[in-house]
């Protein structure tokens, strides 16, 4: 464990679109924590994306914004996408979406092997499915953890267009598989609480063993790795299927943990159980490094209506806090993040102020506006 500072450099990557907006609500809360903590922030922005690559061309960020994501404590991202004049999402001269720097580049670069996902419906916040499945979940019994590769897989970039095929190719190592494994087990062991079900201390592995080499190995290594964990149930689910028992039977799962395409689906479909992707959030996770989003994407057309969700990049800002923390034994960071997550609790809790996403039109509030009751209950806390 490293030791604690009295200032903390952070970069802050706003984006595109409704990444800018949120990103302004995560230094707001920053800003005031800081000075309720006793701790200081340096805040180094880094403009990006698709606008920044329409408005100077060659290059989706700055130059020297990778060094200054190398040598920052932790990241925070808004979210990047934007569309051209011609109304399609911007790319790059080499194919590669404008924003590609920032958010994969950084994963490979700084080794951000894990993308750590948490699931959890808050009371006062009701699930995005309808049916007979309306009323089955409850607060405490949709509460787990997905881990996603994030270095791999078909986000490798290996591939091209061959004439009239296409070709991605997916790479599965066992190096890349065995450390996010490892985490997983790590993050199940550190929970300590099990799946809402039964309480058990569960790491589900999701794989498509019985069709892909890559899975076969990606389980043959789930095997070895869970066999220096006994104290943990070992679970293992074919991706189909269990895409139907996220949704059917969340109370199971504690720690889930797949290679990178199957995840990025899995836990986006995951984000039905916890009101949405305004609630989601999404932790790039490394031995050394850090960078903490949420999941929503640069939304263009709710870009200046002040209507964004900030509760998922204000979730984010209180997972890099917490993770921060930790890695540097600051209690003021870990109580930081916690009032930060409390505070998000309570407010949907009672039901407002909270954006259309999660209560309708009639009783929306401004995304400001619900920003700013965060960061007061918050700042209440401490």
């Amino acid at each position: 464990m490293l030791s604690p500072k009295p200032s903390y450099h952070v970069v802050l990557l706003p984006g595109d679109g409704i990444g800018v907006e949120v990103a302004a609500d995560a230094r707001a809360l920053l800003e005031a924590l800081a000075i309720k903590l006793g701790v200081a922030f340096e805040l180094d922005e880094i403009p990006c994306g698709g606008r920044f690559y329409l408005q100077h061309g060659r290059r989706d960020w700055p130059e020297g914004a990778e060094e200054r994501c190398q040598a920052a404590d932790v990241i925070l991202l808004g979210a990047v996408g934007w569309n051209g004049p011609d109304g399609q999402p911007v790319t790059m001269a080499d194919g590669k979406m404008a924003g590609w720097s920032p958010v994969i580049g950084n994963r490979m670069r700084l080794g951000l092997y894990a993308n750590i996902r948490p699931i959890r419906l808050l009371k006062g916040i009701k699930h995005g499915l309808s049916g007979r499945f309306a009323q089955v979940w409850e607060p405490g019994m949709v509460d787990m953890v997905i881990l996603r590769e994030n270095t791999e897989g078909l986000y490798s970039g290996i591939g091209g267009v061959v004439g009239d095929a296409a070709i991605d190719t997916r790479v599965i190592t066992r190096a890349a598989s065995r450390r996010v494994i490892r985490k997983a087990f790590e993050v199940a062991r550190a929970r300590g609480k099990g799946a809402p079900l039964d309480g058990k201390k569960r790491v589900t592995v999701v794989v498509k063993h019985n069709v892909l080499f890559g899975c076969k190995l990606f389980l043959d290594v789930f095997r070895e790795v869970g066999a220096e964990f006994p104290d943990i149930d070992k679970d293992v689910a074919i991706v189909d299927s269990f895409a139907m028992f996220l949704l059917t039977r969340p109370e199971a799962y504690d720690v889930v943990v797949t290679t990178n395409m199957f995840g990025d689906i899995l836990t986006d479909l995951g984000s039905v159980l916890q009101g949405g992707m305004g609630m989601a959030v999404g932790c790039n996770v490394g031995d050394d490094h850090a960078m903490f989003e949420p999941i929503h994407g640069s939304a263009p057309p709710l870009a200046g209506k002040d209507v964004a969700n900030p509760l998922a990049m204000l979730l984010a800002t209180a997972e890099a806090l917490l993770w921060l923390g930790r890695r540097r034994g600051d209690e003021r960071l870990i109580r930081g993040g916690k009032a930060v997550e409390d505070a998000v609790a309570a407010i949907v809790a009672r039901g407002k102020p909270l954006t259309g996403d999660l209560v309708g039109p009639e009783r929306a509030s401004a995304r400001s506006l619900v920003a700013a009751a965060v960061r007061d209950e918050a700042l209440a806390r401490l």
